[in-house]
Order: C-alpha cells, then structure tokens, then sequence
C-alpha cells in the first residue's frame, strides 16, 4: 500500500497555507537519520509538520513536489511512521525551556558533546556485592569530572564506534574547521 500524492497533497497543501515557512517532515527509513543537532535546530524553531507514512509509504512524487525533508529514526522497520513521529516530539519537547527545569539539565546528556553519557549510580553503596566507585565519593569535584569525561570515552569507543570516529575527527580539525595536513594522511 502507497499513500497517493493527489491525497496527501491537499492535505500538505491545506498544512502549508495554515501555517506557512514550517519544516516539512516525513518519517521514513530512507531518511536521513534523526540527530541530536537536528532535534536542537527544530526545537529552536518555530513548529514543523510531520507526515506519518503506513507500509509502503508515500508516492515519491508527493515527496520531490513539495520538498519533503525525509528523517528516519533508526535502521529498523515499524509498520509507521507514527512511532518516529513521537520520538521526534519527545526529543524536541524535552528541549523546550522549563521543560527538564534548569537550562543545563540537558547539558550531561548522551550526544550532547558527541559522546554517550557517563555511567550513574544511587544508594545504597553496596549493591549485591558492586559497590560505587570511590571517586565519586570523593567530594573532588575535578577528580569526578574527569572520571565522568573518561567513562564517557571509554563507553562510547567501545559501545559506539561510529561515535567515537566523529567525534576524535572532530577533536583534530581546528574551530574554524580547516584540516591540518596530519588530518588527510589516513
């Protein structure tokens, strides 16, 4: 089953003329996966219309004729686009401000600086005989910061490569993104 063009486009048609200069989503696996860059630009902005495909989705035509921008969540398949479109909302809403309650209750977050986030732990000290690492008992507030920051590496090299290519590539590329000539040796 492929949504028709001529249907869904009167309803695009009737989204734009509402609510003119939205973004224009839809949630497919040929898209370009969702980013935590692109959740912040979003939530930044004014709204946006999210499409919501079923089975086979859309008629591609639909999608090159009204300048679609296509986001995908991940590389499995969903009967729809339904559940993307709330892992959309969610990543967005919780960036609203007040939303998470102080501005940086965000800051620590998995991806916000290109890594996984850094492991976390509660009482009791002693846990079915794992304790909690001391460092973090210390009350060192820089000792447990570089704790966190070498978790977070280790972490992220080992559970996500991919991550961690893009962001030791981005530790090598000076601020205003010009390559060394040490860069383009690999």
């Amino acid at each position: 089953m492929v949504l028709r063009a001529d249907v869904v486009a009167r309803a695009v048609d009737h989204a734009a003329s509402a609510a003119p200069g939205l973004p224009l989503l839809a949630m497919t696996p040929r898209g370009v996966p969702l980013s935590q860059e692109r959740v912040r630009a979003l939530a930044a902005g004014p709204g946006l219309t999210v499409l919501c495909g079923r089975f086979e989705g859309f008629d591609e035509r639909l999608l090159e004729a009204r300048g679609i921008e296509q986001v995908s969540i991940g590389d499995y398949i969903l009967s729809g686009g339904e559940m993307g479109a709330l892992v959309l909302l969610d990543a967005c809403v919780r960036l609203l401000p007040g939303v998470m309650g102080a501005p940086s209750s965000g800051d620590d977050e998995s991806f916000e600086s290109g890594l996984l986030e850094y492991p976390h732990y509660t009482r009791p000290y002693e846990w079915e005989g794992r304790t909690i690492p001391e460092v973090l008992r210390s009350g060192d507030h820089a000792k447990i910061a570089a704790w966190r920051k070498s978790k977070a590496e280790i972490d992220t090299r080992l559970r996500r490569p991919d991550l961690w290519e893009r962001h030791e590539g981005a530790r090598v590329r000076s601020p205003s993104g010009a390559r060394h000539d040490e860069d383009l040796k690999t």
